[in-house]
């Protein structure tokens, strides 16, 4: 079956209108999972940087989760706040900072590691599926980037 012009102008054939209703949606399930850890879900992804690979500076942060350094910092400054990283200066240059988790972040991890499971709980697919659709996703993020 061929599709005619007009169909590929129909809102459900969009893979840009796929991608946010599917993208809000599961963000709305982090949502509660997060919220006794204390953390947004912008947050979440900046301490599972962190995790990963502290210390790590500011800049690499931001490369790391593809975020404008103007929305990032926001972000550090409230997880600042809540006592969850820290910023050490980064020695001979006092413009550059490397954050790391504090004691708190660090433990923060341990609760953490009952996010994933119950976000696929919560989603009700087989995990082969969701490991297929990140890599599928990893590959029209990796088409998409800019950065090439």
């Amino acid at each position: 079956m061929t599709q005619s012009t007009e169909d590929l102008l129909e809102l459900d054939q969009q893979v840009c209108f796929a991608l946010a209703v599917a993208s809000r949606n599961v963000i709305a399930l982090y949502r509660p999972i997060l919220e006794p850890l204390g953390l947004t879900h912008p947050q979440y992804l900046v301490m599972l940087a962190l995790w990963g690979k502290a210390p790590l500076r500011f800049g690499e942060v931001a490369e790391l989760l593809r975020l404008d350094p103007a929305t990032l910092s926001p972000l550090v400054k409230r997880l600042e706040q809540s006592g969850l990283i820290e910023r050490h200066p980064v020695e001979g240059d006092e413009r550059t900072f490397e954050l790391v988790p504090t004691e708190s972040g660090r433990a923060l991890r341990e609760q953490a590691l009952g996010v994933p499971p119950a976000v696929i709980e919560q989603l009700g697919m087989p995990i082969d599926r969701l490991v297929a659709l990140r890599d599928e996703l990893t590959a029209v993020i990796d088409a998409t980037d800019p950065v090439k």
